[in-house]
């Protein structure tokens, strides 16, 4: 568990997210493959710098100073957002934009944008591939998909850029200490005489002795990963999955130079809820273990959470969003290891071919049944 990092000065708590090339004057981005800024007008490159050696900026932050908005201006941030009003995702704007589409759901959306005030990304995870190893992987799994529609993985292929975008989290930290009560089983076997089809025969029984029990455990919690948007649904996100965590980055603007990032709509004292429902299955598994036994029953769990400390995080996820014969279709790519999740598309007339071939198929064999059985 990381420590907690110190106060300093607040700096100015408006973000510069533009970073114009020194040799022509537009605008840099991060390239996965160099790893660095590149310029797609002149190819000039330029590294990130790191972090000082005298800082930890992947530091945790205080649980409870953040719940009572008393964290350091310098761990704030605010950015100009835009919400859309198909599936309420909201997504940082460039200083020069007005007019996006939704990565999520590809909504135009033109409205007056606002400031987000919000807890600053602690770390990011920077994108390892680029858009076209990410189609080809999206591509291929659609190909995969046997009852997909063969124009929607041509209309994929062909079709408009993919979006990479810096999907919101947190991590929690805790320390937990468990007190429970409960039962351990015994299994034993008795012997019993039973009738069966009138005779009698001599059996096994299972039975189980319980004794009363009573102890404690304790569990150190790191990096209990929460997802912080509502954008997508959480059964893609959760495919993606798993991070290299170990990989995170400590926050810098460059890496998001050409990508978009979502703001967190999932707020940090509601996503510890989830973080909690988690380290909760996890302590009623050391519970079970710590009362060993053939069987367990536990009656009651009582735990204390101590020095809760968190992070925000970005996580980078390649995005499509497909309308296809008045249906939106949704895809997404972990940035780092090519996994896809998305909505599974349907291709009907490959189910009725599929439904016919079957029938023809039960057709001739019940056909050769019945005439193997003339033949006898």
């Amino acid at each position: 568990m990381t420590t907690q990092a110190p106060d300093a000065p607040p700096p100015d708590t408006r973000e510069e997210h533009r970073f114009p090339c020194d040799n022509c004057g537009a605008d840099f981005r991060f390239s996965p493959e160099a790893g660095k800024l590149v310029c797609d007008h002149c190819g000039n490159t330029e590294e990130i710098a790191g972090p000082s050696p005298w800082t930890n900026p992947l530091a945790e932050l205080d649980f409870d100073r953040a719940v009572a908005a008393d964290l350091p201006e310098h761990d704030m941030e605010e950015t100009r957002v835009v919400k859309c009003p198909n599936c309420a995702a909201t997504v940082e704007l460039g200083d020069s934009e007005t007019a996006v589409e939704c990565p999520f759901c590809a909504t135009p959306i033109v409205t007056g944008s606002g400031l987000h005030r919000h807890i600053k990304p602690r770390g990011v995870l920077p994108f390892a591939l680029d858009e076209r190893t990410a189609r080809k992987a999206m591509t291929d799994w659609l190909g995969r998909l046997w009852f997909a529609p063969g124009g929607l993985q041509d209309y994929a292929r062909k079709g408009r850029r993919m979006q990479g975008i810096y999907v919101p989290y947190w991590t929690y930290d805790a320390d937990t200490r468990s007190a429970y009560r409960g039962e351990r089983g015994t299994v034993y076997y008795e012997t019993r005489t039973v009738t069966r089809d009138g005779k009698r025969k001599q059996v096994r029984v299972a039975k189980v002795r319980w004794r009363a029990v009573s102890g404690r455990v304790a569990r150190a919690f790191d990096d209990v990963l929460v997802l912080a948007s509502r954008a997508l649904p959480k059964r893609y996100t959760d495919g993606l999955e798993p991070w290299d965590l170990a990989a995170l980055e400590p926050y810098r603007p460059e890496f998001l130079a050409g990508f978009r990032a979502e703001a967190y709509t999932v707020q940090l004292d509601e996503g510890f809820r989830e973080a909690r429902a988690h380290m909760d299955a996890l302590i009623t598994r050391d519970v079970r273990f710590d009362i060993g036994g053939d069987r367990q029953r536990i009656h009651d769990i009582r735990t204390e959470v101590s020095d809760v400390t968190f992070k925000h995080i970005l996580l980078p996820v390649w995005l499509a969003a497909y309308k296809y014969r008045g249906k939106t279709y949704r895809f997404v790519v972990n940035g780092r290891t090519g996994r896809v999740q998305g909505e599974r598309p349907w291709s009907a007339w490959k189910i009725a071919i599929a439904v016919l071939l079957g029938l023809l198929v039960a057709g001739a064999i019940g056909f050769a049944l019945a005439a193997k059985e003339g033949a006898l």
